[in-house]
């Protein structure tokens, strides 16, 4: 039986271990001074949108999260009605959480740093998941036979909704550098209901967009307007399920 240097396995090893924080904290958020949850990861190939334009490139600053935000931020939740099985303490509760985390590569991508952020929550709140496959009923976004009615967006453009008026039954955005899966993600919380992109278009685009339920025009045909369709489909969704959870020890 031929015999492997235990350096060689040793240095396999590392190798096959992703990339970590070289350092990471986890602290409550101040009770009498919560803004509500912001901040994200900002990784070598982030866009810079509003939420992370001021966070250093190769880290993860969020704060006033609940563990849920967390959790949707980390494993890029579509909205946090994909968590299920929570405590309340996770999902609705007054704790929340401040992390500072920096990477040890400072061209980390935002891939990479969001991976380090899920081993974070894992390893700080002993956090135990599965996930729950299903079909239910939703839309795809297509691009329909009028051709797109969006522009293009350049290189140099910061991605944002902005202005974004979500209030009811009144829905306005003006996108700047959005892809038609962020879009679909928009919908899939602000729209019809579960939205999957099936457009096969790659890139970033601008586009504005105006509906009300009550009054027109009715969501699917504002989508209409900038060249795409939403069909009736049955769509897969993958639910988040904790099995435990527990609060953060000393950092």
């Amino acid at each position: 039986m031929r015999l492997i240097p235990l350096f060689l396995i040793a240095g396999f090893l590392a190798a096959q271990q992703p990339p970590g924080f070289e350092v990471a904290s986890i602290h409550p958020a101040e009770p009498g001074n919560l803004k509500g949850v912001r901040g994200g990861c900002r990784g070598i190939d982030s866009s810079g949108g509003p939420d992370t334009a001021s966070i250093p490139t190769g880290r993860c600053v969020i704060t006033d999260g609940r563990l849920s935000h967390l959790i949707g931020m980390a494993w890029q939740l579509k909205t946090i009605s994909m968590i299920r099985n929570a405590p309340e303490w996770v999902i609705g509760g007054d704790e929340r959480f401040t992390i500072q985390a920096k990477a040890e590569d400072p061209k980390a991508t935002e891939a990479q740093l969001l991976a380090m952020l899920q081993q974070l929550l894992l390893d700080r709140f002993q956090l135990k998941y599965h996930r729950q496959e299903v079909e239910e009923s939703g839309y795809a976004l297509v691009a329909s036979k009028i051709g797109l009615k969006m522009e293009k967006s350049r290189d140099d453009e910061v991605t944002g909704l902005g202005p974004f008026n979500k209030g009811n039954p009144t829905v306005t955005i003006s996108a700047h550098r959005y892809s038609m899966a962020a879009l679909a993600s928009f919908l899939s919380t602000f729209g019809p209901g579960n939205v999957k992109d099936e457009t096969a278009l790659d890139g970033f685009y601008n586009f504005s967009l105006t509906w009300n339920e009550a009054d027109g025009p009715s969501v699917f045909s504002a989508i209409q307007k900038i060249g795409l369709r939403l069909e009736p489909r049955k769509i897969p969704v993958s639910y988040f399920v904790i099995d435990s959870a527990q609060r953060p020890g000393d950092n």
